[in-house]
């Protein structure tokens, strides 16, 4: 299977000012699989240290030298590592930290050597460690699940992905390929984007193999959350877990989790499920440029799972679920569809940026809004809407855009692509006219180019 991140470490290879690459994400996003396919197509050969599997190989870092380190894992391993030749993946590395610390004395001492580093619960040694990070001697890469176009890969589609690369605004999409790509994304929504559930349906075909491998992940999350905290906040964490399929896309409030449960408890539950990035808070920004985050509300917020597949087995929908509701966005009250753009804008800014994503919400007596998603294309923000059919209605989109003094909005829907020049009425007001993008479903993963390529035509207020 191919993964786009593949790219991001070519073009990190062949750079000279590198740092030793650290990669971050989810447990079973891919990490492992991404770096032996980098090894197999970029290098000569792969030195691969687990250490859960080998915890005794980090004492074979306690010098903090390179020149000794080096021979000792030689030794060990019975095979060269050569700068320029050699990948060194060191996974797992949340198991010993002491060994993350030295990092920087590759980076120092030995710059000429491609080291990768990766780990599942990794967010949790970076938050609380008791040794000296290796500031500015290291570089992350941020990893989720499989987009739906690396699902067409998967799936054999490649000339669907080029054609999806290669559309322009504007250019006709037939009804037999649009239908086509919209069956293609129901699919991709019940098998997800975990890529032993991806492996399993492009191999099988089977809905009901992939089904089984969702249900391992799931319990693999839950066995993992003993590691997270106490046995109390254990309990915290699996009410979240459990309720957060049914949340997305609604303002998310503690007492719909449990309303037994102190806020402040619970809090801390869905910050652990965060930092191990099995959720993502969406938080409430006022929109007004960017950075987007400067604006951001931490207690005003929503919820996404970290993936459309899990979310659908989690709720116990399958493929006929999907079919038979026709439209995707009547499916668990909109949120599987919240889920699909979600997940997908939240990863589709640079491999190098911390994953973010933003809404709005406007809560006033008889004016209350809400704009699904906020994103930041180059120093334009845009207001994102996920609405059923070609007309669904956008008064929050419009209050925004009025309010901010915008003319540009995106809107996903089931409907073929289209550039709309129309009018945002307000009561008693002149009409103001605005742009509106319209993207189906399926072209998620171009929403960024192809609003900058509108806002290159008509800049955006700003």
């Amino acid at each position: 299977m191919r993964r786009m991140a593949l790219d991001y470490i070519r073009e990190w290879k062949d750079r000279t000012t590198r740092k030793p690459l650290v990669i971050r994400g989810a447990r079973q996003v891919g990490k492992s699989f991404l770096v032996r396919l980098a090894a197999h197509d970029l290098f000569d050969n792969l030195m691969e240290i687990n250490f859960e599997r080998m915890p005794d190989v980090a004492s074979y870092f306690a010098s903090k030298s390179p020149s000794k380190i080096l021979p000792l894992l030689e030794a060990r391993f019975n095979a060269p590592i050569e700068p320029g030749k050699t990948l060194l993946f060191l996974d797992e590395i949340q198991a010993a930290p002491e060994v993350f610390a030295t990092l920087r004395y590759f980076h120092e001492e030995l710059p000429g050597l491609h080291i990768i580093a990766a780990g599942s619960l990794l967010e949790f040694v970076l938050q609380e460690h008791s040794f000296s990070m290796p500031v500015g001697r290291i570089e992350y890469m941020h990893l989720g699940p499989m987009t739906f176009e690396e699902f067409l890969l998967a799936c054999g589609r490649e000339k669907l992905q080029h054609w999806l690369k290669s559309y322009a605004v504007g250019a006709n999409v037939p009804q037999g390929l649009h239908q086509e790509l919209m069956s293609l994304v129901r699919q991709y929504c019940v098998v997800g984007g975990m890529p032993e559930a991806v492996a399993v349906f492009a191999q099988k075909g089977s809905y009901r193999d992939c089904e089984q491998s969702q249900q391992s992940i799931l319990s693999t999350y839950r066995d993992d959350f003993s590691k997270y905290s106490t046995k109390a906040q254990h309990r915290r964490i699996e009410k979240i877990f459990t309720a957060i399929p049914r949340l997305v896309g609604r303002k998310f409030m503690f007492s719909h989790v449990d309303r037994e449960e102190r806020a402040r408890e619970l809090g801390v539950a869905l910050h652990l499920l965060c930092l191990a990035r099995v959720t993502h808070q969406v938080r409430h920004c006022h929109g007004n440029g960017v950075p987007l985050g400067a604006e951001a509300d931490d207690r005003t917020f929503k919820v996404l799972f970290l993936d459309v597949g899990l979310l659908c087995r989690s709720c116990g929908l399958r493929v006929p679920d999907i079919e038979q509701a026709g439209d995707l966005l009547l499916v668990n009250n909109g949120a599987v569809c919240e889920q699909l753009v979600g997940q997908h804008l939240l990863m589709s800014g640079d491999f190098y940026e911390d994953p973010t994503l933003h809404c709005w919400m406007r809560d006033r007596p008889n004016s209350s809004a809400e704009v699904d998603y906020l994103i930041a294309v180059g120093p334009h923000v845009i207001p994102v809407e996920v609405k059923a059919g070609a007309t669904g209605r956008l008064k929050s989109l419009h209050l925004f855009l009025d309010e901010k003094n915008r003319s540009f909005g995106l809107r996903f829907n089931a409907d073929v692509p289209s550039l709309l020049d129309t009018q945002a009425a307000q009561s008693g007001e002149k009409a103001k006219s605005f742009r509106l993008l319209s993207l189906p479903f399926y072209m998620m993963g171009q929403a960024r180019r192809l609003s900058s390529d509108v806002l290159r035509l008509v800049p955006d207020r700003c």
